[in-house]
């Protein structure tokens, strides 16, 4: 490593800090993290060298004046919050500090999806067909996609599929980009409706190299979110690979591209044509992916090249072997409508056996005032079904207590009929539901757990508590205050037969590993004092409470009483007591994890009552608004509004 680089600054936060961090250490760099208030005893504060405390990961002239006060000779952006805005790297040239990325005027160009398409078409790259904002809607080919010029991650985007809806969907994509990019510029697009999302990774060095590292397939996404990415692509030709890859390393060297970015590619299943969309102008969330199959460190290859050094590999040596699949986990309930959570992890453990970049450790507060995503699990194997299979065992291993996750979610999809045999485009997601496992399943493992560890030992933290379900397991003997196995060859719970149970004491909580009619049950179990059992059976949380095992949070009432669905901040309310509404009528606007959910009137009637204040934070089932009924012309109180 050249010595004019000894100090890196990361930008960021969670999991791309530490994983930055990592690298840094091995090539024998000195680390520097920031942070916020509430992140003053994040994992990555607490990973780094040094720790410098900012207003904001916003706050350029706080995160420049960190930089120079700790020495730094680097800057890692990771991903998010700073790292495509062009008056960031500005502003590092200007106080004599490298970031780890392309230049200003480059970060201009490319990561403004207008600016980007011009570069693209001057490269000879193909581009989406476009219409201008101020076209008349009435002439478009519908649907379109609207779209911020500024910023990425699904952020900023709707699909209008009329004319009378474009106002609405413009709007919408308008107020969404200032929000989180501060930028509402818009793009109208053609709208693929079955697609495949690719794109190709590239590194550029000061020395005129440019080189691509091959291509991922990002198609498994909703609501332009990224669900799942792999490596390589599973769906194209080489001669499709081949133009593909060219297209990247030709629009990366027009705009003199220096460093990682990203070029990322729609391809149309009706056609077989791809274009060009965006460019991104840091790393992406999915190299991990890249990196399995090239066996290349791709923040190693930046450090490198932000100190002034050429790479040291060439085209020919970017090999691809084997494949490799991601996963991306979230704080949010996939089977409660994708909402945010908030809380905190009782307890946390993450798959062996496969890769796992990460920031969430057991006793750690998750709160609402960043990106969700808690971590990545990262599968290999010698072809797609080895590595999927092993993604699919990974979600299974996967436990978070205390916090909902989409861990259940990811694992159902990985594990369907449809990723498998590669049916899944961009728009799948969007039309089609992932059925959530079982909660019987979950019941008869927990009963039997329980019944075991009342058995064992009166001491036992899952000594019983009056938890029931249907039906009694067969009678064994377990000691849960140390490591056991426990194997059955047949036992009924719930009038379910389990043909074998394995049991293992895990200190917090209990594995158990079940054979339930030719399927392999994979669950941890953990007694809630006095509310009831927590399970996370493959990836999905499930808390059964003693008196009814099937109930899950209340988030809506019938009585007229209007709850939050989520954590959030209120932006927006439209409605004050004594308001008459309709159903359907819009109350209230929350937002969390920069997702806005739209609160709206459950029945026709009066607002007898409003308790959401505009920027005020509320908690899960926190009550909003009380709505009367509305019979005969009359308004009748809610039993909430008479003290009931």
């Amino acid at each position: 490593m050249s010595q004019q680089s000894r100090t890196v600054l990361v930008a960021n936060r969670g999991e791309i800090a530490l994983r930055v961090f990592r690298t840094a250490e091995a090539m024998g760099l000195r680390t520097v993290a920031i942070h916020t208030q509430v992140d003053a005893a994040a994992p990555h504060v607490l990973a780094a060298d040094v720790a410098v405390a900012v207003p904001d990961y916003l706050d350029v002239e706080a995160v420049v004046a960190a930089a120079r006060e700790v020495g730094a000779d680097v800057v890692h952006p990771g991903y998010g919050f700073l790292s495509e805005r062009s008056a960031f790297a500005a502003a590092l040239r200007d106080a004599g500090v490298t970031l780890a990325g392309p230049s200003p005027e480059v970060m201009e160009q490319m990561g403004r999806k207008d600016l980007a398409r011009e570069v693209a078409v001057a490269a000879g790259v193909p581009v989406v067909p476009a219409y201008a904002l101020d076209d008349d809607p009435a002439t478009f080919a519908y649907p379109v996609l609207v779209k911020a010029a500024a910023g990425g991650g699904g952020k900023g985007m709707r699909v209008v599929r009329s004319a009378e809806d474009f106002a609405e969907g413009a709007a919408a994509a308008r107020r969404e980009a200032e929000s989180s990019f501060g930028d509402g510029t818009l793009l109208v697009e053609k709208y693929v409706e079955s697609g495949r999302h690719l794109e190709v990774q590239v590194m550029a060095d000061t020395h005129g190299t440019v080189l691509h590292l091959w291509e991922r397939d990002c198609s498994t996404q909703r609501r332009h979110q990224k669900v799942l990415e792999e490596a390589p692509a599973p769906t194209i030709d080489e001669d499709t690979r081949q133009r593909l890859v060219a297209s990247a390393v030709d629009l990366a060297r027009e705009v003199g591209y220096v460093g990682a970015g990203t070029v990322e590619f729609l391809l149309d299943n009706a056609t077989g044509e791809f274009y060009f969309l965006e460019m991104n102008t840091r790393l992406q969330v999915e190299h991990p992916v890249t990196e399995a199959i090239t066996g290349l460190d791709l923040v190693e290859l930046q450090l490198r090249v932000a100190a002034g050094e050429p790479l040291p590999i060439t085209q020919d040596d970017v090999g691809r072997d084997g494949w490799a699949i991601e996963a991306r986990v979230y704080a949010e309930d996939a089977f409660g409508g994708f909402l945010p959570q908030a809380g905190t992890a009782s307890h946390v453990a993450w798959p062996e056996g496969v890769r796992v970049d990460h920031a969430l450790f057991s006793g750690q507060r998750v709160s609402t005032s960043y990106d969700p995503m808690l971590g990545k699990i990262i599968a290999f194997g010698s072809d797609r079904e080895e590595a999927r299979a092993a993604l699919v065992t990974a979600l299974d291993e996967t436990v978070v207590l205390g916090l909902t996750t989409n861990t259940g979610f990811l694992r159902a999809l990985a594990a369907s009929e449809e990723f498998r045999d590669r049916r899944i485009d961009t728009a799948w997601l969007d039309v089609h539901e992932v059925a959530p496992p079982a909660i019987e399943d979950a019941r008869a493992l927990a009963a039997w757990v329980q019944a075991s560890a009342g058995r064992a030992s009166e001491a036992s933290p899952f000594t019983a508590d009056g938890f029931r379900v249907a039906g009694s397991p067969a009678p064994m003997q377990v000691r849960l205050d140390e490591a056991v196995v426990v194997d059955r060859q047949a036992s009924t719970v719930g009038g379910r037969l389990l043909r074998r149970l394995i049991v293992e004491d895990r200190g917090r909580f209990v594995r158990a590993e079940a054979w339930l009619g030719g399927r392999r049950l994979v669950g941890h179990v953990r007694l809630l004092h006095p509310e009831g059992v927590e399970v996370v059976l493959a990836g999905q949380r499930h808390v059964l409470r003693p008196l009814d095992p099937s109930a899950s949070a209340v988030v809506g009432l019938d009585d007229g009483r209007v709850v939050s669905p989520m954590p959030g901040t209120v932006l927006d309310v439209r409605v004050a007591e004594g308001d008459a509404v309709a159903e359907g009528d819009l109350l209230c606007t929350i937002e969390a994890m920069k997702m806005e959910l739209s609160l709206r009137a459950p029945r026709a009637g009066q607002v007898l009552g409003v308790h959401a204040v505009i920027g005020r934070q509320v908690a899960l089932g926190a009550e909003l608004f009380q709505v009367g009924v509305e019979a005969a012309g009359q308004v009748s109180e809610t039993a909430s509004s008479r003290g009931a």
